[in-house]
Formats: C-alpha cells, structure tokens, sequence
C-alpha cells in the first residue's frame, strides 16, 4: 500500500522543504534584529517536517527523525537555554548578557540573543514536530458513549 498522497505533492514538498528550512533558520540566526527569533523560526521548521508528515506519511518521515531523536533534541534546546540563562551568573544577575554586543545591526550584535533563539528554536521546533507526530498516530472513534484508539487503520471496523 503506498502511503501518503500524490507524487505531486511528494514533489512540490520534496522542493520546497530545503528552502522553509533555511528560512526558518534565517528566521532565528536574525530574530534579534528583524521581526522573528527562536518561537517563530522553530515554528517554521517543524512545519517543514509537519508537510514532509502529511506527504509521506509518518512512517517515513520517522524514519529519517525518530521521536527519539527529536525528544533528545528538544532535551538539547532546555539545556541550551538553561546554559544561557546561568552563564549571566558569571556577571551577577540571572540572564545577564556578558557576551560582547559587537556593531549595530549585524548579527553578532544581539549579544547572548542569538544563542537564545537558537535553543528556543530547536526547542518550539521539535516539540510541535512531536506533538504533530503523536496526534497523527493515534485513531480515536466514539461509540455510543465508548472511545476506543486504534494505531492502525486496518484495525478500524
């Protein structure tokens, strides 16, 4: 049985992944400078595997990024921030930006935002990607004032 839908929409998301990828990760690198940052551009990305989810299927996109390996990730981007929040101890106060702020408008200038962003984008990203690829997993069916699961379509009747 061939999963997901039509070798059109294969195509166009196969194309069209790459570049909402890259956007998404210009979208937290510049967030400290233009409209955006870690919440927005992790958002992005997961849509990119959420459209790779719909046309494919789950079995394949899961193949490429488990939920394992998401949920390490995810993992990653907590500790990531946490790093960041605890290395303005150094300078005294909780979050304190002690890296050097650089020139005005570049991208090195946002200080410790940057770094930010990113663990705030990697963690937004993978859990929508998780939450997405939990809920496409599970079947629920009422009936009558019963609600059974099923992980398989060929288990509905």
């Amino acid at each position: 049985m061939n999963k997901g839908m039509s070798e059109i929409v294969k195509t166009i998301s196969k194309i069209a992944c790459p570049f909402i990828l890259v956007f998404g990760i210009s979208v937290i690198f510049y967030g400290h400078l233009t409209p955006g940052g870690g919440f927005p551009g992790g958002v992005v990305i997961s849509a990119c595997f959420v459209i790779l989810l719909l046309a494919y299927g789950k079995e394949k996109v899961l193949s490429k990024l488990s939920l394992i390996k998401s949920d390490i990730l995810h993992d990653i981007g907590a500790i990531l921030f946490l790093s960041v929040a605890l290395i303005g101890f150094s300078g005294g106060i909780f979050f304190l930006n002690v890296f050097n702020k650089g020139t005005l408008f570049s991208l090195w200038s946002g200080g410790n935002l940057l770094f930010s962003n990113i663990a705030i984008g990697i963690k937004v990203g993978t859990s929508l990607f998780l939450g997405i690829s939990l809920l496409s997993m599970v079947r629920i069916l009422y009936k009558g004032d019963k609600i059974e699961f099923y992980e398989k379509e060929e288990d509905i009747k």
